[in-house]
């Protein structure tokens, strides 16, 4: 049984499908976190909308940014730490 140029065409297109994860680059993808934020807010019983709400939710946001910030610190100067002291067996 031959299948000639389908065969070729049926790997690509799987190889295709599992290497469409190696296109992202950078940031992973933004969750929406703002849910999460608004019932954080709320619980210390700060109406929204008023300026210790936004207060709180801006307090997050840097939370977060620094939470994201210590995260790629700490993988940099992993990768850094390897690169430098490989080991030999």
């Amino acid at each position: 049984m031959k299948f000639g140029p389908a065969k070729h065409f049926i790997a690509l297109l799987l190889a295709a499908s599992l290497l469409t994860g190696c296109l992202e680059r950078g940031q992973p993808t933004m969750v929406d976190t703002s849910a999460d934020d608004d019932a954080f807010c709320r619980a210390n019983n700060v109406a929204a909308g008023s300026n210790d709400y936004v207060i709180c939710r801006k307090n997050r946001d840097v939370q977060r940014g620094n939470a994201s910030a210590r995260t790629d610190r700490a993988q940099r100067n992993l990768a850094e730490q390897m690169l430098n002291n490989p080991t030999r067996p």
